[in-house]
């Protein structure tokens, strides 16, 4: 079975992809539509893509084109920890201090702000389509005085030195990456993992007051915990949003079936995205 990521070789959805399907063969894509594409055209019969990091939030992209392009089913989901590290070409590794730019996914960028500003204050920085993009790039180019933000298996990779390890901005970082395939995937069983969540997409009636707080007493008197509710722009017009729900439970037979009924009949759009395990991978 194949496994489409985002590339290149080494990008943390590699490292998320290498813990939960080792025994698989690993697809890298340039990005994340052409990730979820290939499964589409039957390239890969699952895409792993990241969908939320704690410090920065959604990965619309990734949400956008779920909800208004493909609409593949999510079978699993994956937490893993992240870790930022500052790496250079060895050639350079002894005069790190004197980088004229720093390369990294604008995510990444954002995560080690702290130490952009009091280590490399003045140097610039420019976003790439990856960590693992950033690191090749550093690796390509040895006679630039560069550096890549990136994890350690970009290093180890593409042959750089880590000069500076853990330079993200608070401890507690972890990035939320959904599987998605239209193969009935027995995710449980290949992660090992009983916790379930389910995702639903809400839309609302334009002509009714109240209507946020009828849905979320759907699901509050049945005692479903919701553990994420967002907005998303509809693309059709200004203050046109739908929103994306996570449950903290698997999908029954009566509870959630029952919530979306209700909120049918409240004249809400409502779109099953998923029902699926959650596993949090701890890296070594």
């Amino acid at each position: 079975m194949k496994v489409g990521f985002l590339g290149p070789k080494a990008t943390f959805t590699e490292l998320a992809v290498k813990k939960v399907f080792p025994g698989f063969e690993h697809e890298p894509y340039r990005t994340i539509p052409e990730s979820m594409d290939a499964v589409v055209n039957e390239k890969v019969e699952l895409a792993v893509v990241p969908i939320e990091n704690t410090l920065e939030g959604t990965v619309n992209i990734t949400l956008d084109y779920l909800t208004h392009v493909v609409q593949l089913p999510i079978v699993g989901e994956i937490t893993i920890p992240i870790k930022q590290h500052l790496m250079v070409h060895p050639d350079n590794s002894e005069n790190w201090h004197d980088v004229n730019k720093v390369y990294s996914h604008s995510h990444a960028i954002a995560q080690c702000h702290k130490f952009l500003h009091t280590k490399l204050h003045g140097i610039p920085y420019e976003s790439v389509s990856s960590t693992a993009a950033a690191a090749k790039m550093v690796m390509d180019h040895p006679e630039l005085r560069v550096a890549a933000i990136a994890n350690e298996l970009a290093a180890e990779e593409y042959g750089l030195s880590i000069v500076q390890r853990d330079i993200h901005d608070f401890d507690h970082n972890h990035t939320r990456f959904f599987v998605l395939s239209e193969k009935g995937l027995d995710f449980e069983e290949l992660s090992g993992s009983s916790h379930y969540k389910t995702t639903l997409m809400v839309t609302l009636p334009t002509d009714k007051a109240g209507t946020l707080h009828m849905v979320l007493s759907a699901f509050a008197w049945r005692k479903i915990n919701l553990s994420k509710i967002e907005s998303r722009p509809m693309k059709t017009g200004i203050g046109n949003y739908f929103f994306i729900i996570d449950l903290e439970m698997k999908l029954d037979e009566v509870l959630i079936p029952g919530a979306m009924a209700e909120l049918e009949a409240l004249g809400c759009g409502v779109t099953l995205l998923g029902s699926y395990p959650s596993k949090m991978v701890e890296l070594n």
